[in-house]
C-alpha cells in the first residue's frame, strides 16, 4: 500500500496543501485568503474552522480520501525551543499552541488542525511537525537580548531556511554542511538568519527586524508602549502584526499590486517598497556578522523573492556582501512531506514533545 502524506502550512494570507503518494507530490496547491475574509475573525484562533473546511473541500475537488492518509504533517507553531527534525503532534503541544503561545500567529493553528484531520484519517494515524518554527541552534552570544527577563528566542520562517540552504548549496555545488549563508525570507513575516554549516546560529524574527508585507517589524519600543496604553492588545496586536507594513502604507498586502503601482508612476508606493528592500539589506549586513562575514552567498526566499523589482535593490545595497542567490516561493512543503516520509518509513524517529519543569 502506498504511502500518503498529507502537509499543510498555514500563512497570514494562504492555506498551502500539499499530497504526496510514495514521497512523490501529487499536488500543491495554495488558497488564497482574501483581508475581507480574515477580518470576520478577531483572533488567528477564530480561523480555525474555517481553515479546516478550506482544505477538506480541496480535498474533495481533488478526489482525496482523509481516510486514505498515512500521516499529516504540519508547519509548526510557536513553541519552547525544540530541536532539528520531527515531533510527533501530541495534546500538550496542541494545548502550548492554543494556550500559551507568545505570539498570535496563524502557525499556531497548525497542530491542532493537522491532529483533527489525523483523527478524521483513523486511529492509528498521526500527526507531526517538522524543524519547528522555534528550532533552536543560536550561538551563546546571540542568545544576549540586553535585559535578561527577556531572553531572545529562536523564531522565524526556520523550516524553510533550512530547506532553502540545501537548494542553495547544490545551486553552488557544495554540500550544506560546507557553507555559509545569509537567509531572508520575504513573506506575510520577514524573518532573516545566519545559517553556519546547516547550524541557524542567529536570526532575525518578523517583529525584530525588516518590515513586510504585514508586519510592521522593528519599530522603536517608546511608541509601541505607548500605543500599549492607547489601546487593548488585541489592536495593537493587530496594527503591528496583521495590518502593517505595506498594508499600513499602501493598504494592500499583494506586492503584485504595488508594482503595478509603481508602473504606473505611483512615486510614494516605490518609496515604500523600495523601504521594504532596504530594510531586508540592512538586515542582511546585520546577519553577515553572525557568519563573521565569511559568507558563500545570500538566499533571498518567500513570495517576494519572485520580484525582480525587490531583488535587484537588494543586490544594489547588500551585494557587495557575497553573490545574491534567488530561491524564490518556499520549499517547506517538501521539508514537511519528505520529513513525514522518512519518519513513517523509518528512517527518523520522532521526537517527543515535553516541557521542562525547573
Amino acid at each position: 500500500m502506498s504511502v500518503q502524506i498529507l502537509a499543510i502550512n498555514l500563512g497570514g494570507t494562504t492555506t498551502k496543501v500539499g499530497y504526496t503518494r510514495d514521497n512523490t507530490f501529487q499536488f500543491k496547491e495554495t488558497i488564497e485568503h482574501s483581508i475581507a475574509e480574515l477580518n470576520q475573525f478577531s483572533s488567528v484562533f477564530q480561523q480555525k474552522e474555517f481553515r479546516l473546511k478550506e482544505i477538506l473541500k480541496l480535498l474533495e475537488t481533488k478526489g482525496v480520501s482523509v481516510r486514505n492518509l498515512s500521516a499529516v504533517v504540519t508547519r509548526a507553531g510557536v513553541l519552547p525551543p525544540i530541536d532539528a527534525g520531527g515531533y510527533e503532534v501530541n495534546e500538550l503541544m496542541v494545548d502550548y499552541n492554543t494556550n500559551y503561545q507568545a505570539i498570535e500567529h496563524i502557525s499556531n493553528l497548525g497542530t491542532s488542525i493537522a491532529r483533527q484531520l489525523a483523527k478524521l484519517a483513523g486511529k492509528n494515524v498521526k500527526a507531526y511537525i517538522y524543524d519547528g518554527e522555534t528550532l533552536d541552534q543560536l550561538s551563546d552570544l546571540a542568545r544576549i537580548t540586553g535585559t535578561k527577563k527577556i531572553p531572545k528566542q529562536s523564531i522565524g520562517h526556520l523550516l524553510n531556511m533550512r530547506a532553502v540552504g540545501r537548494v542553495a548549496a547544490q545551486k553552488i555545488g557544495k554540500k550544506v554542511e560546507e557553507c555559509n549563508f545569509v537567509i531572508a525570507h520575504m513573506g506575510g513575516g520577514t524573518s532573516v538568519c545566519g545559517l553556519a554549516k546547516n547550524r541557524i546560529v542567529d536570526v532575525l524574527a518578523d517583529d525584530e527586524g525588516p518590515f513586510s508585507v504585514e508586519r510592521a517589524g522593528s519599530i522603536a519600543l517608546k511608541h509601541v508602549i505607548k500605543l500599549c496604553y492607547e489601546l487593548p492588545q488585541n489592536e495593537v496586536m493587530k496594527i503591528l502584526r496583521r495590518e502593517g507594513g505595506l498594508y499600513s502604507y499602501l493598504g494592500t498586502n499583494d506586492g503584485r499590486e504595488v508594482e503595478k503601482k509603481i508602473e504606473q508612476r505611483d512615486d510614494y508606493a516605490k518609496l515604500v517598497y523600495e523601504a521594504l528592500a532596504y530594510q531586508v539589506s540592512k538586515a542582511c549586513g546585520e546577519m553577515a556578522v553572525a557568519v563573521e562575514g565569511d559568507l558563500d552567498g545570500i538566499i533571498l526566499t518567500g513570495g517576494l523573492a519572485n520580484s525582480a523589482m525587490i531583488c535587484s535593490w537588494i543586490e544594489k545595497w547588500a551585494g557587495f556582501l557575497a553573490p545574491i542567490i534567488q530561491v524564490p516561493g518556499e520549499y517547506e512543503l517538501e521539508a514537511l512531506a519528505g520529513g513525514a516520509y522518512r519518519i513513517y518509513i523509518g528512517e527518523e524517529k520522532a521526537k517527543l514533545f515535553t516541557i521542562a519543569t525547573d
